[in-house]
């Protein structure tokens, strides 16, 4: 939407991600995130809307991290769009200078806000300048959906989830830790990087994803299956997953730990975390005449001691 104000609107349509400048006023909570000390409730702490537009930079609507920037006129500016505006206020164009809203930071500083992710179930209160880099690790933080066949933006916790592969997406879902899928395609040759199929199971208490496609390594193009987790790293690494493809009397096994979907579908597959075939080995096991794909894929799920 328009905002009747030209220059924010040039500045707004090429956005930067600007990460908060590391200063030594910004407290380090890495070891806080999730310390349950840090997510008792606290005494109800309101912050009026008005402040926390105070703390809103006008040209990237983000929060305001030290250093925070003003003109003669006291109009601020975060630091991270002060070298886009060519030392110039955004608001009433006078010059910028080198001079720091010391208040503004002070203010923030003493502010205790909810964290973002409050309705998916985090109940912890951080201090302003802890709060960011605990919502990049919050554990409660919603997940992507997972399925790769298409831009899915929909995110939500792994219920929600499930019930939307099932519900939209159209995915086949399967109980039990074994399997044994027989993908198909009439001409191999035609390789895009499209997701052939997305497959849920459920076992254990927990869901997986089983993801099988075809792209394009280098010139050669190539076949991978791999298996996701819903949940988080450290649960993933519990359970272990074997799959094998064969035939003509060969057979290839891959064994490895599922990888969580806070690892997105391309970076698994980019590493090639996963069991990969060849397309002329892909063939061969298809038998026939070799112009049709048929491959029979099998795996089992384990959960480790």
């Amino acid at each position: 939407m328009a905002t009747g104000n030209a220059y924010f609107d040039d500045i707004r349509s090429n956005p930067e991600v600007i990460d908060p400048p590391q200063n030594e006023d910004m407290m380090d909570v890495g070891e806080h995130v999730n310390d349950p000390a840090q997510t008792a409730l606290k005494p109800n702490l309101t912050v009026s809307s008005s402040v926390r537009e105070l703390l809103e930079c006008p040209v990237c609507l983000n929060a305001m991290y030290p250093p925070i920037h003003q003109c003669s006129n006291g109009h601020t500016l975060c630091s991270g769009c002060k070298p886009r505006v060519h030392n110039r206020c955004p608001t009433c164009r006078h010059e910028l200078g080198n001079i720091r809203c010391l208040a503004l930071e002070k203010v923030a500083a003493s502010l205790e806000l909810p964290c973002k992710y409050q309705s998916f179930g985090c109940v912890g209160i951080y201090p302003y300048y802890s709060k960011l880099k605990h919502e990049s690790q919050c554990v409660f933080r919603p997940y992507n959906c997972p399925y790769a066949g298409s831009e899915c933006t929909v995110i939500g916790d792994i219920p929600y989830l499930v019930a939307h592969l099932k519900d939209d997406h159209k995915v086949d879902m399967h109980t039990g830790s074994t399997f044994n899928h027989r993908y198909v395609k009439s001409n191999p040759h035609e390789v895009e990087n499209a997701t052939w199929m997305l497959t849920v199971f459920s076992c254990f208490g927990q869901y997986f994803c089983l993801h099988f496609e075809a792209f394009q390594l280098g010139m050669a193009p190539v076949y991978i299956a791999f298996l996701r987790f819903m949940g988080d790293d450290i649960e993933a690494k519990n359970y272990s997953y074997s799959l094998e493809v064969g035939g003509n009397g060969r057979k290839m096994i891959w064994q490895g730990v599922p990888r969580s979907i806070r690892d997105g579908h391309r970076k698994v597959r980019d590493s090639f975390d996963g069991l990969i075939i060849q397309r002329n080995m892909a063939l061969f096991f298809s038998g026939g005449d070799r112009k049709e794909l048929k491959l029979r894929v099998t795996g089992r799920i384990w959960k480790e001691q």
